[in-house]
């Protein structure tokens, strides 16, 4: 069994370009099914926050097929999500594996969250296991090491593209591209084409484009941490 810390935003609003706030958080396909997978599994998965903070759903989520069935499992494990770790607490070394679900979210707060940085440098210096889904890659953006240099520059990722924002998240109101970024700080971004399932296994380090590749993030993951 592995220990696994599920670092998921705190945040329920982002800004975007022309000012306005748009309601966020995480999206609930995307941690349901990196956490189901995960305990199915047998692992022990524990949340944390920035600032241990509740992490708030991203309302859009929750809306269309399906949805029912995520606000049930979201309930089920109600009690985790209302008392989550804060990050700060966590020591380097502490826990097997790192997972970062998508939803705009991680933009805000993950992105820049020197703690989570800490925890996904020594992540990788170790090389465990780093999970990240969708938007969960902004917050590699945090991993900077103090002489300045990106923790995962030249790795394999995937993560939702830039052409997906356009088409379909939040457009020309994103005030960054999370792709773009990483490319910018030295990633090697493999993008498939927008809404397909794609995941990207380079080393320990597995990430999923979209919410489409959920179930095959959690499996790519299950699988990494089997071979452990």
């Amino acid at each position: 069994m592995a220990h696994v810390l599920m670092a998921v935003t705190g945040a329920d609003a982002i800004e975007l370009t022309d000012g306005t706030a748009h309601p966020t958080g995480f999206w609930a396909e995307e941690l349901v099914e990196l956490h189901r997978g995960l305990v199915a599994a047998g692992h022990d998965v524990t949340i944390a926050t920035p600032g241990g903070v509740r992490p708030p759903v991203d309302p859009g989520s929750l809306s269309g097929e399906g949805a029912d069935a995520l606000r049930t499992y979201l309930q089920q494990i109600d009690g985790l999500l209302a008392q989550p770790r804060d990050l700060a607490d966590v020591r380097d070394g502490e826990y097997d594996a790192i997972v970062l679900p998508g939803g705009h979210g991680p933009m805000v707060d993950l992105a820049v969250d020197a703690d989570l940085g800490r925890l996904l440098v020594d992540a990788a210096d170790r090389d465990a296991v780093v999970g990240v889904l969708c938007h969960g890659p902004a917050g590699l953006l945090s991993a900077v090491r103090a002489d300045g240099s990106f923790a995962f520059a030249g790795r394999r990722i995937a993560v939702f593209t830039d052409e997906e924002e356009r088409q379909g998240g939040l457009g020309a109101g994103a005030p960054y591209l999370v792709a773009s970024r990483l490319a910018e700080l030295g990633a090697v971004i493999e993008p498939a084409a927008p809404w397909s399932v794609e995941v990207v296994r380079d080393g320990a380090l597995v990430s999923g484009q979209n919410p489409q590749s959920s179930l095959a993030t959690a499996a790519q993951l299950v699988e990494v941490l089997a071979a452990r």
